[in-house]
């Protein structure tokens, strides 16, 4: 695939979306992550690129999408950032439209705004981290992205980007508005598929709005996909607590309001347990149905709630 994608024109397009990114390398954790937030249609498949263990890279402007492979196919084979960006530049005829930002799994930054993206156009680094943005409302974007981040040093990868952009909308961000946005974080090291966090939002009036409760929900259901581990090892105490939290971050959700009411029910709070059962219900009857279907494996208090809920109806 990266062979076909390689020998590819680097004059094909899809777009010209002003666009403001990061690409950046948590020294902590070692997760290497990009966000993006642009107004485009769908920037997600076209600007973030990430590889477990290899780097990040973020292509907008006159974008060419095959700046995000390449760099990483290159990164994989031994190049760092500068020289990986460089070779890709220097074959590009339109590099002077481009703008692209990279970072290593060793934390080297490259970054490169041409002549002639629109303006305001521009970059700001620093240790790990570049910050760049095109067609913007005004030269304080960029500055106040990396600003941000920096000042979120004790707090996850994930965050930190998600901090970035929110300080990018506050120096007026796109001079066009808002459309979508996406982030992807992925680990310092495991398989090549592996990653934290990736998350995309198409088409939305307040793209880090939505953006931000997408990746509650993801923190929620990370928390809930522990509790079903628990719940195959047999570990229900365990998983009752993780459903519990997960119900706690997104309330609203159905999902999550059942089983944690299955949670509360195996550590003996049966009227919590029947509060979110019924609540889950409400939303959604089809849960009713569900409950006396599970197994004593899967949910070993299930069959005392369906008698509570008889008994209190």
């Amino acid at each position: 695939m990266l062979a076909r994608i390689r020998a590819s024109s680097l004059t094909s397009t899809r777009a010209r979306p002003g666009t403001y990114s990061i690409v950046a390398r948590d020294p902590a954790s070692g997760e290497l992550g990009v966000a993006v937030q642009s107004h485009w249609f769908s920037v997600g498949p076209i600007v973030p690129w990430a590889q477990t263990g290899v780097g990040a890279v973020a292509t907008q402007a006159n974008v060419e999408v095959s700046y995000g492979p390449r760099v990483l196919e290159l990164l994989s084979q031994g190049l760092d950032a500068p020289a990986a960006l460089a070779q890709l530049l220097a074959e590009d005829p339109n590099r002077d439209t481009r703008q692209v930002a990279v970072v290593d799994a060793d934390g080297a930054v490259a970054v490169h705004t041409g002549d002639r993206c629109m303006p305001f156009a521009g970059h700001s680094v620093g240790d790990g981290v570049s910050c760049q943005a095109n067609i913007m409302a005004s030269e304080r974007v960029w500055p106040a992205m990396l600003a941000a981040f920096e000042a979120s040093s004790e707090r996850p990868l994930t965050d930190r980007l998600l901090a970035a952009l929110d300080a990018a909308e506050g120096e007026g961000g796109d001079i066009r508005g808002r459309q979508s946005a996406a982030i992807l974080v992925v680990p310092p090291a495991g398989r090549l598929w592996d990653t934290v966090i990736c998350l995309r939002v198409e088409d939305h009036p307040d793209t880090l709005g939505e953006l931000a409760r997408l990746v509650r929900l993801h923190d929620a259901y990370v928390l809930a996909g522990e509790g079903d581990d628990c719940v195959a090892a047999g570990r229900h105490d365990e998983a009752a607590r993780l459903y519990l939290r997960a119900s706690e971050l997104v309330p609203e959700s159905d999902e999550l309001q059942f089983w944690a009411g299955m949670g509360a029910a195996q550590v003996g709070d049966m009227d919590s347990a029947l509060v979110h059962v019924k609540a889950a219900i409400e939303a959604e009857p089809g849960w009713r149905e569900l409950l006396p279907r599970l197994t004593p494996d899967v949910a070993p208090a299930a069959q005392s709630v369906w008698e509570q809920l008889q008994d209190r109806r």
